[in-house]
C-alpha cells in the first residue's frame, strides 16, 4: 500500500532546545555529556513525534549539532588540515571549530565557508578538498542514530548526503581540477556506510541529491549513473530523494538509476509528473513530495489526493510514497505552540506536525479509498476543505489602495541620476575620508536588552521606562563609535528583534509567530513572519530612533532597512498571486520610509538585500525574469531619495558571479558584501566586470567568537586595493554584529579603524 514518508524534521526542538543547548557548551556552562543529551532527547521526541502522526518512513540522521553537509564530511573524513591537526582539540571542539572558526589569540583558525543551502535561507558549511583527498569513515553517526531508534522500537530510515551533491558543494582547493574527479575516491566509503547500515538492520537508506535538479553537464550526469550503479544494491534498498525543483532534463538520467526509489518534489515542479510515470521502470517506486516543505500553508488536499490517485492508478499502490516536498527543516515545529495568532489566519496554515498529519491523512485515504474512508480521514478532508474554502474568500486578504498604487508606479520611480553625478554630490555633502569606516547595522543583542524587551512585551516595563532604557543603549553606542574612531555610525537596532520581523510588526498583510522558529545557521534561528494579504505601510517605522542618534553625533547616521527581496524571501509569502506583485507592495512601503528618513536629516540609508542572490531560480532559464522584478523592487525602494543621500545595501554569503550584471543594474550608492571567509576572493567577480561604485567588503567574520587583529585586517584591505580603488573601498565587518558579544566587538572595531588608518597612510603620497 502507499508509504507514508518524510524527509527530514526541524532540529533545533519546539522551543529552539538545541541552541540553548549548543550555547550553554560554548559558553562552557555545561559539558560535552550535556550537550549529547540534549541532543538525545530532541531526537527522540522527534522519532515519537512522527511515529504517532502515522509516518511510516521515519528519517534519521537528519538531526545535526550544526549542519548536515559538514557531518558528511566529517563522516567522510574531509577535514581541512588547518584543523585536523591542531592538538589538544576533542572530535567535538574540531565540529565547531571548522563550522565557527577557533579563536585563539595568535594561533586562531579561521572557519571553513558558509553559504546558502540552494535558494533557501539555511546555510550550510562548505566542504573543502585537496587533489589526493583521503577519505575514509571516520564518523559512524548514520549507524549511532539508527541504533538510537531502533532501540525506541523505531526503525527508521537513514538519510545521508548523497556522494554527487556532497562533492558538488564542496570546493576544491590548490588545483583547478573539478571535485567529482574524487568521485572513485568517496563511493567506497558510502560503500562501507551502507553495508554497515544494512547490517545494523536498516531496510530503506535515503541518499539526498539535490544537485539533480541543477543544469548539468553530461560528464555530472554520468557520474550519477556511475555512482548508483555501486551503491544501489551495496545495502539497504536506496531512494535518491532530489528536490527544490523539477528535474527537467535530468528526469531520464534519474528514472534510470539502478536505485529502489526516487523522490520528486511536485510542489516545486510539478510538471515532471506526468513523464515520470510514463516513463518510470517497471521495479521504481516513485515518493512524490505533494505537501510543502517550504511553506507554511495548508494543502489542497482533495486536488492533491486527485494528482495521488493518478500516480496510484498508473503504478499500483505499492510503489507510490507520499512525503513533503524536502526535508521540513525549513518551516517551524508545531502551530499548536501558537496560542496568540490571529485565528483566521491560524486556521489556514500547518507547521511541520500538521504537514505530518497531512502526509499521512492523504496516504491513508489512499489506502482506503472513497467508499471505505474511516470517518477520521474523511472529517480530516471536509476540515481542509472548508479551510481552504475560508481563506480563498475572506476579504482580509485584498486592499484595493495597495493594488491601486501598484498599477500607478510609473517608470521614472526605478531611476536616479547616474552614479558619478550623485557620487560628486554625496562627497561635498558627507566629507568622509578615503577608507571611511562603518558598521553593517546591528550591535549586540545582550541579555539585558532581551529581558527589557521582554518585560515590556508582557507589560511588566512601562512604555516609557523602555523607550529610556532603548535611548541610553543608543547613547552608549553612539559614544563607543566616536570614542573608537568609526566614520559612519549607526544606532545598534536595539529596539529590533530580527530585520524582517520588526519591519513585519509595522505592515499590514502580515501576521508574526511566537515560536515559528526556524534554523538559519548552527544555533541561529529566525522567525519568518507569514504574508497573507496586501502589504501596506500605516506610518513610519524607524525614523524616531534614527533621528534620535543623529542628534547625538555630527558624524553621518546611517538609517538601516531591510529591502524588499529580503523582506520577501525571508518570509512564509502568500500563495495566492505571483511573489513579485508581493515583492513590489514591499518595494512601496520601504521607499515611504527612505523619504521619512531623508526628511528626518539622514543622509546615508542602508537598504539591506542580503538575499537577493538567494532568490536565483535554480535553472538558469528561470533567472532573467526574477533578476528583472528583483532589481526592479529594489530601484523602486531607493529611487525615491535626493542625489546628495547615500544609498548603501548589503548581502551576504553569496556568489556574485552569475548575478554581477543584476548587482550592478541595483545601482547602490555603496554595496557591502561577506568577504572574510573567502579571503577576499569573491572581490574577483567585481574586478572582472570593472564595478564602479563604492565596495565595502567584509573585514573580518562576524560569524565566528575569533577577534580579529589589525595586522589581519590590514592584509584583506591591501589584497582588497589589488582590484579595487581607494575611492571605493569602504571598511567593515562582513554583517551585523547583533550575535556578537561587546567583549568581541569593542576589540575588533577598534582593529578595523587602526588598519583602516595604517592603510590610508600608506596610500599618502611620500614627499
Amino acid at each position: 500500500m502507499p508509504i507514508a514518508s518524510n524527509l527530514g524534521f526541524p532540529r533545533i526542538g519546539p522551543d529552539r532546545e538545541l541552541k540553548r543547548a549548543l550555547e550553554a557548551y560554548w559558553a562552557g556552562r555545561s559539558t560535552a555529556d550535556d550537550l549529547a543529551a540534549a541532543a538525545r532527547d530532541i531526537r527522540r521526541t522527534n522519532w515519537q513525534l512522527q511515529a504517532d502522526a502515522g509516518i511510516e518512513h521515519v528519517p534519521s540522521n537528519d538531526f545535526s549539532l550544526d549542519d548536515h553537509v559538514l557531518d558528511t564530511a566529517v563522516m567522510l573524513g574531509a577535514i581541512p588540515r588547518r584543523f585536523a591537526h591542531r592538538a589538544g582539540l576533542s572530535n567535538l571542539d574540531r565540529y565547531f571549530a571548522m563550522a565557527r572558526g577557533l579563536a585563539d589569540g595568535a594561533s586562531s583558525i579561521p572557519a571553513m565557508e558558509m553559504t546558502k543551502w540552494f535558494d533557501t535561507n539555511y546555510h550550510y558549511i562548505v566542504p573543502e578538498f585537496e587533489p589526493a583527498q583521503d577519505f575514509h569513515l571516520a564518523s559512524t553517526k548514520p549507524i549511532d542514530e539508527f541504533l538510537e531508534a531502533k532501540a525506541l522500537g523505531i526503525t527508521t530510515r537513514p538519510v545521508i548526503l548523497g556522494p554527487v551533491s556532497f562533492l558538488l558543494l564542496g570546493r576544491m582547493c590548490g588545483t583547478s581540477a573539478g571535485p567529482l574527479t574524487l568521485l572513485d575516491s568517496v563511493l567506497p566509503v558510502y560503500e562501507q556506510m551502507l553495508e554497515l547500515l544494512a547490517g545494523a538492520g536498516a531496510e530503506w537508506v535515503q541518499l539526498d541529491e539535490p544537485c539533480l535538479v541543477l543544469d548539468l553537464p553530461r560528464e555530472t550526469l554520468r557520474a550519477y549513473q556511475a555512482a548508483y550503479e555501486r551503491l544501489g544494491d551495496a545495502g539497504p534498498r536506496v531512494l535518491v530523494a532530489t528536490y527544490f525543483g523539477d528535474l527537467g532534463a535530468n528526469l531520464p538520467t534519474a528514472l534510470g538509476l539502478p536505485v529502489a526509489a526516487l523522490h520528486l518534489d511536485l510542489v516545486r515542479g510539478p510538471g515532471q509528473l506526468s513523464a515520470a510515470l510514463e516513463r518510470a521502470p517497471r521495479n521504481l517506486v516513485l515518493s512524490l513530495g505533494v505537501v510543502d516543505g517550504r511553506n507554511v500553508w495548508r494543502a489542497d488536499l482533495d486536488a492533491t489526493l486527485g494528482l495521488l490517485t493518478r500516480a496510484t492508478h498508473a503504478l499500483g499502490p505499492h510503489r507510490v510514497m507520499v512525503a513533503p516536498s524536502c526535508s521540513l527543516l525549513h518551516v517551524p515545529v508545531d502551530l499548536d505552540n501558537e496560542t496568540a495568532l490571529d485565528a483566521d489566519v491560524r486556521r489556514w496554515l500547518a507547521f511541520g506536525t500538521q504537514k505530518l498529519h497531512e502526509v499521512a491523512t492523504l496516504s491513508a485515504a489512499l489506502q482506503h479509498g472513497p467508499d471505505t474512508m474511516p470517518d477520521a480521514i474523511t472529517d480530516a478532508l471536509a476540515d481542509a476543505r472548508a479551510a481552504l474554502a475560508q481563506r480563498r474568500a475572506s476579504p482580509r486578504a485584498h486592499d484595493a489602495a495597495v493594488q491601486e498604487r501598484q498599477r500607478a508606479v510609473s517608470e521614472d520611480m526605478f531611476r536616479r541620476t547616474p552614479y558619478r553625478a550623485r557620487s560628486t554630490q554625496q562627497e561635498r555633502a558627507l566629507k568622509l575620508p578615503q577608507l571611511p569606516t562603518t558598521t553593517i547595522g546591528s550591535f549586540p543583542q545582550t541579555a539585558e536588552l532581551r529581558r527589557a524587551r521582554a518585560a515590556a512585551r508582557a507589560g511588566h516595563m512601562a512604555p516609557s521606562d523602555y523607550d529610556a532604557f532603548l535611548r541610553s543603549q543608543i547613547e552608549d553606542a553612539i559614544r563607543f563609535q566616536e570614542e573608537v574612531g568609526l566614520d559612519v555610525l549607526v544606532h545598534g537596532e536595539f529596539e529590533r528583534n530580527d530585520m524582517v520581523e520588526y519591519f513585519a510588526e509595522r505592515l499590514a498583510g502580515f501576521v508574526v509567530t511566537q515560536r515559528g522558529w526556524v534554523q538559519s545557521y548552527g544555533s541561529r534561528c529566525v522567525k519568518p513572519p507569514i504574508i497573507y494579504g496586501d502589504i501596506s505601510r500605516g506610518g513610519a517605522m524607524t525614523t524616531t530612533w534614527t533621528a534620535f542618534a543623529q542628534s547625538l553625533t555630527s558624524r553621518p547616521v546611517k538609517g538601516m532597512l531591510t529591502g524588499p527581496v529580503t523582506m520577501l524571501q525571508w518570509s512564509f509569502v502568500r500563495d495566492d498571486q505571483p511573489r513579485d506583485e508581493t515583492c513590489r507592495q514591499l518595494a512601496l512601503a520601504i521607499r515611504d520610509e527612505t523619504a521619512d528618513l531623508e526628511a528626518a536629516g539622514i543622509r546615508i540609508i542602508q537598504i539591506d538585500e542580503p538575499a537577493i542572490r538567494e532568490g536565483l531560480p535554480l535553472k538558469t532559464e528561470d533567472r532573467h525574469e526574477y533578476l528583472e522584478w528583483s532589481v526592479n523592487a529594489f530601484r523602486l525602494a531607493s529611487s525615491g531619495v535626493r542625489d546628495e543621500t547615500q544609498v548603501h545595501t548589503h548581502m551576504c554569503y553569496s556568489a556574485f558571479d552569475d548575478i554581477i550584471d543584476a548587482v550592478a543594474r541595483m545601482d547602490a550608492d555603496v554595496l557591502s558584501i561577506e568577504t572574510s571567509r573567502s579571503d577576499m576572493t569573491l572581490l574577483d567577480t567585481f574586478a572582472r566586470v570593472s564595478y564602479p561604485n563604492g565596495i565595502g567588503p567584509g573585514v573580518y567574520d562576524v560569524h565566528s567568537p575569533a577577534v580579529p587583529v589589525a595586522a589581519e585586517i590590514e592584509k584583506h584591505l591591501n589584497k582588497a586595493l589589488t582590484v579595487l580603488t581607494p575611492d571605493q573601498l569602504w571598511v567593515n565587518p562582513d554583517c551585523g554584529l547583533k550575535t556578537r558579544r561587546w567583549e568581541e566587538v569593542r576589540p575588533s572595531m577598534s582593529a578595523i579603524v587602526q588598519a583602516a588608518a595604517h592603510v590610508r597612510q600608506s596610500l599618502q603620497p611620500t614627499i
